[in-house]
C-alpha cells in the first residue's frame, strides 16, 4: 500500500511538471538549429546549437531534452499524421528493475544528480562509448550506414545512473522502407548493478486514447471492460497479456497492438479544464510493439487512466490505456520495435498474416 501511494504521489508531481512545462531549458528549442535533411533522414545540425531530433524526413522521428516536455523521456514525433512541429504523440521512458532489491527505476521521475532537477538526463552519441554527459545543445549526428543493401540511421542514448544502481543505455535504429517505426535495443554498462528487467514503456497512451488491444485469433481487450467501474484520478493496476495470447508472425515474432476506438479522435468533446496538450490532433493511428525474438516469459502490459495525468479532467469516451509496454527477464542486447502507423489495426494484422506489413506512405 505504501509503495502504491508513493508511486501515485510521484506520478502526480511529475504530471504537474509536464502540465506547466517544467524542463531544464535555458534556450527556447525553437531558436536551436533545425535538423538537417540527409536523403531520407533528418539529423541534428553539426557544429552549432541544434535541436536533438533524428529519424525519417517523411516518417517517424524521435527527440530528447532540451526539447519541450519532461526530462528522462524519448519524445516521439509523427508529422505524417498531420501534426505541428514539436507535437509529441507518445513518450518512451527507461524503467530498469535491479535484481538485488527489485526496485523499479523511473527515468522521468527520479532526481538528476547532475543538476538536482527532476528527470534523469539523457544524452546522445554516435557510438556505444559515451561515459560522460556532453553539452546538451550539441547532440550527436547519428550514423547512416548500409546493412545488407538497406540504409539505416543509428544513434545511442545514454542516461544517468538510476537510484537503484542501474546504468543503462539504448541503441535506436531506423531502417529505410519502414518509415513508421524504429528499433530500440537495451544494454547495461560494466558499472551497472545486475538487472532483472529493463522495461521500455510508452507512457502516454491517453493522448491518442488507446482503448483496444488486438490479440491472437481475432480477440481483443477493451480498456472499458478491464476496468468498467474505475473513475479514480490515479493509475489502475497493470493488466498482463501472455505470450500465448499475442499475435505471432511466421518467424515467431510477436505483436502487441493498440488503437483508439473512436472513428475520428479529433472530434472529441473535452472537459473545460482539459489542458491543450492533451487534445488530439491529426490522423488516427495504430501503435504497436514488436519483438522479433521473444523469450518464453515475454508479456504485454498496460495500465489505464480515467482522467488525464495529474488532473481531474475526465478522458473523453472513458478510461483508456496509458502505459503500454513489453517486458521479460533482461539480457543485454534485447531488441524491440515500436511503431505508430497511419494504417488501421486490421490492415496491419492482415499484413502480418501475409508477411507483408504495410509500411509505405
Amino acid at each position: 500500500m505504501k509503495t502504491k501511494i508513493l508511486f501515485t504521489f510521484l506520478f502526480f508531481v511529475a504530471g504537474i511538471y509536464y502540465c506547466y512545462g517544467q524542463t531544464d531549458l535555458k534556450i527556447d528549442p525553437k531558436t536551436l538549429a533545425v535538423p538537417e535533411k540527409n536523403g531520407i533522414w533528418v539529423q541534428p545540425a553539426q557544429n552549432t546549437k541544434a535541436q536533438p531530433i533524428w529519424g525519417f524526413a517523411d516518417g517517424i522521428r524521435i527527440g530528447i531534452a532540451p526539447l519541450d516536455g519532461p526530462r528522462g523521456l524519448i519524445r516521439i514525433y509523427t508529422p505524417y499524421l498531420g501534426h505541428d512541429e514539436f507535437v509529441v504523440t507518445n513518450f518512451i521512458a527507461f524503467e530498469p528493475i535491479d535484481k538485488a532489491k527489485s526496485i523499479r527505476g523511473l527515468s522521468e521521475l527520479e532526481w538528476s544528480e547532475l543538476d538536482n532537477v527532476r528527470g534523469k538526463r539523457f544524452w546522445s552519441s554516435d557510438t556505444p562509448e559515451a561515459p560522460s554527459f556532453p553539452d546538451k545543445y550539441y547532440p550527436a549526428h547519428g550514423i547512416v550506414t548500409n546493412e545488407n543493401g538497406v540504409e539505416t540511421l543509428t544513434v545511442y542514448f545514454f542516461c544517468e545512473t538510476f537510484d537503484n544502481g542501474a546504468d543503462v543505455y539504448v541503441r535506436i535504429k531506423f531502417t529505410a522502407g519502414k518509415p513508421y517505426e524504429f528499433e530500440i535495443t537495451g544494454y547495461v554498462t560494466e558499472e551497472s548493478d545486475e538487472l532483472s528487467r529493463f522495461i521500455l514503456t510508452a507512457t502516454m497512451g491517453n493522448k491518442a486514447r488507446l482503448r483496444t488491444l488486438y490479440l491472437a485469433n481475432g480477440k481483443t481487450k477493451e480498456a472499458g471492460q478491464l476496468w468498467p467501474t474505475y473513475t479514480d484520478s490515479n493509475f489502475t493496476e497493470h493488466n498482463h497479456t501472455s505470450l500465448a495470447e499475442m499475435i505471432k508472425d511466421k518467424n515467431g515474432g510477436v505483436w502487441f497492438i493498440a488503437s483508439p476506438d473512436e472513428e475520428d479522435p479529433t472530434q472529441a468533446v473535452y472537459a473545460e479544464d482539459t489542458h491543450t496538450h492533451w487534445k488530439y490532433t491529426g490522423k488516427k493511428a495504430t501503435q504497436y510493439w514488436y519483438c522479433p525474438k521473444p523469450g518464453n516469459e515475454l508479456e504485454g502490459v498496460v495500465n489505464g487512466r480515467y482522467t488525464y495525468w495529474a488532473s481531474k479532467s475526465p478522458i473523453p469516451g472513458g478510461i483508456s490505456y496509458e502505459n503500454f509496454e513489453l517486458t521479460e527477464p533482461f539480457h543485454t542486447g534485447q531488441s524491440y520495435i515500436f511503431g505508430i502507423s497511419p494504417f488501421s489495426p486490421e490492415e496491419i494484422i492482415s499484413g502480418i498474416n501475409l508477411d507483408s506489413v504495410p509500411n509505405k506512405p
